[in-house]
């Protein structure tokens, strides 16, 4: 933990940088209070580097605008009725928001903004204490109403009011709590821990849209699994996510499956560490850590006790894909990442055909043209990889030189046939041409003949293509 004297210095010196130091001199000018608050003086005590420059004032939103006008390349009041206002200083993007002293109404829960008229006032409304310091401009004097700078240390998440009434106020805190959680390293306090499952309930208030955004920025932090654990643990995923907490499936007395809850962890654990270390794919990758976490979500309704004492999962991966397709569905993800997800879900248990012999050139065809996108591909691998969690370590060496030995030939297919796009030798006009027929099913057909063709066996060229084209289309007559 860096201690505060460091912090000074390196917020003095943020103090210092072009964007800063123009809005606090323009703020000074006109007669307004200016601080920088929140994430930016959080950041300072823990040594982090600083994304966000977010200042709170108690010039009104019409006051800033009057201010920032003169020395921003670019402004904007999209959240104005937040009281919130953002401009472009310096290069730098920043948010300036006036005091706040939010009332809720009890029945909508939703905020009705009332703005405030001291700093102290709007730092205790926010959620936690950590993020409820602010650095008053240009002065340069730390404002902590709440012992923010104790808890920092601590490594401890609080709400500076009782946490029944912060929550209360904006439910989604409780889902913040898990994402700060793992993205600082830091525990919930007891008394937030009690109150997060007390008011569990109370997260169906919040719309989908937010729920989502929250889930993601938690899944995006470099461990997310202590925040996970939170929301399981508390009650909250049963209400955002309940095929997660559905995993806990009792073991049976033989021990004979392992514990799906704490794989699926695991799996996401090593799915990132894969995503880093490899490096192909922009990281943080949220469908890759969507698709780790759920991908044996189909488990607990295909579970089967069989004869003998065996437990059987049989289709787990077409139902989970299912599973998934509904409740990121229910989460208002875009239908890209919700498609893709559930593509992962439902093959990620292909390769385990693999190590059970060997496979045809047409088989690692299949498995590419399958997987979809490169992008897609790189997401199996890493899936199918992460998946492995047994502590035999032979098991587990076998199973990672299979994968080898499977990338290995992907990647001389590829080098090959341009593997990654896959498409028969004649395109759909050429197949009309040929068999002199219109647009319409059939040529979808011989579509489909010729792509299995070029899977099969690889490319034959365009002339062997039409005479094999012809001999299906007299015998398909016949």
């Amino acid at each position: 933990m860096h201690h505060v004297a460091a912090a000074l210095d390196r917020l003095s010196e943020l103090a210092a940088s072009p964007t800063v130091a123009t809005l606090a001199a323009a703020f000074e000018a006109a007669g307004h209070e200016l601080a920088l608050v929140g994430g930016p003086v959080r950041d300072a005590f823990l040594g982090r580097a600083t994304n966000d420059l977010d200042f709170t004032t108690d010039a009104t939103p019409d006051e800033i605008l009057a201010i920032v006008k003169p020395i921003a390349e670019a402004h904007w009041d999209i959240g104005r009725q937040f009281g919130t206002i953002g401009a472009k200083v310096a290069g730098e993007t920043v948010e300036i928001t006036t005091y706040r002293a939010d009332t809720y109404d009890g029945a909508s829960r939703k905020p009705e903004v009332v703005f405030g008229d001291s700093i102290e006032g709007d730092l205790v409304r926010r959620d936690f204490t950590v993020n409820a310091l602010a650095l008053r401009l240009p002065r340069l004097e730390l404002v902590d109403p709440s012992g923010g700078v104790e808890d920092l240390i601590a490594g401890v998440l609080r709400t500076p009011s009782a946490p029944e009434v912060s929550f209360g106020d904006d439910p989604l805190r409780m889902m913040r709590a898990a994402r700060f959680a793992s993205q600082l390293g830091f525990s919930v306090a007891s008394e937030a821990v009690e109150a997060m499952t007390a008011l569990a309930p109370e997260i169906e208030r919040i719309s989908a849209e937010r729920v989502r955004d929250e889930l993601a920025k938690l899944l995006s932090t470099a461990s997310p699994v202590r925040g996970i654990r939170l929301l399981v643990d508390s009650g909250i995923a049963d209400r955002v996510l309940p095929e997660l907490p559905a995993l806990r499936l009792e073991r049976d007395e033989h021990h004979r499956h392992k514990d799906v809850y704490e794989h699926s962890l695991t799996v996401l654990e090593q799915a990132i560490d894969y995503e880093v270390s490899r490096g192909v794919l922009a990281s943080p990758d949220l469908v890759v850590r969507l698709a780790a976490l759920l991908h044996d979500i189909g488990k607990p309704r295909t579970r089967r006790f069989e004869a003998g004492g065996a437990v059987t999962f049989h289709h787990h991966d077409a139902v989970g894909a299912k599973l998934a397709r509904k409740r990121l569905r229910a989460l208002r993800f875009d239908n890209d990442t919700v498609d893709a997800v559930a593509r992962l879900i439902e093959l990620h248990l292909r390769f385990f055909g693999y190590t059970d012999g060997a496979w045809s050139d047409s088989a690692v065809r299949r498995y590419v043209r399958d997987a979809g996108s490169v992008d897609q591909l790189e997401r199996l691998h890493i899936l199918s990889r992460a998946d492995v969690t047994t502590r035999n370590r032979r098991k587990a060496d076998m199973l990672s030189f299979a994968y080898d030995d499977l990338e290995h030939r992907i990647a001389e297919l590829a080098s090959q046939e341009e593997l990654a796009a896959v498409r028969p030798e004649l395109d759909g006009a050429q197949i009309m041409a040929l068999l002199g027929i219109s647009p319409g099913p059939v040529v979808g057909e011989a579509y489909r003949f010729l792509l299995e063709l070029r899977l099969d066996e690889g490319p034959i060229g365009e002339d062997a293509a039409r005479e094999r084209l012809l001999a299906w289309w007299a015998q398909r007559g016949a």
